[in-house]
């Protein structure tokens, strides 16, 4: 699985070192769901791969979720398994950076790292 480095005085897995690591998150979870700021709203996107060595999420820059969504909050998120709910599993992860996308008119890819489990 993957490889925890110390950061401080938190466990951080280093995702950027290695995009074998990146990879094999995107290959155990297919997405990830969410609640923002308490409100009983969850919201779920699909992972993503791109050229960064982090996973990531595709979000609309007009939307609620890019306005709350800020560089280095910290959420839990929850990792969905593709093949089974049952199967998924619940990390803190931080918001590492939001960048628009040559390819993706009117996005963002917000990055994720996952700094606990």
């Amino acid at each position: 699985m993957l490889e925890l480095s110390e950061a401080g005085n938190q466990s951080v897995i280093d995702l950027a070192e290695y995009r074998s690591e990146a990879k094999t998150i995107l290959d155990e979870f297919y997405s990830v769901q969410f609640f923002l700021n308490g409100k009983g709203i969850f919201y779920q996107f699909k992972l993503r791969n791109t050229s960064s060595n982090r996973p990531c999420i595709l979000v609309k820059m007009d939307s609620p979720v890019f306005t709350e969504l800020q560089v280095g909050d910290i959420l839990d998120m929850k990792y969905n398994n593709p093949e089974s709910l049952d199967a998924s599993r619940l990390f803190k992860t931080q918001i590492t950076s939001k960048n628009s996308h040559d390819c993706y008119t009117g996005h963002s890819i917000v990055e994720l790292s996952i700094i606990d489990n």
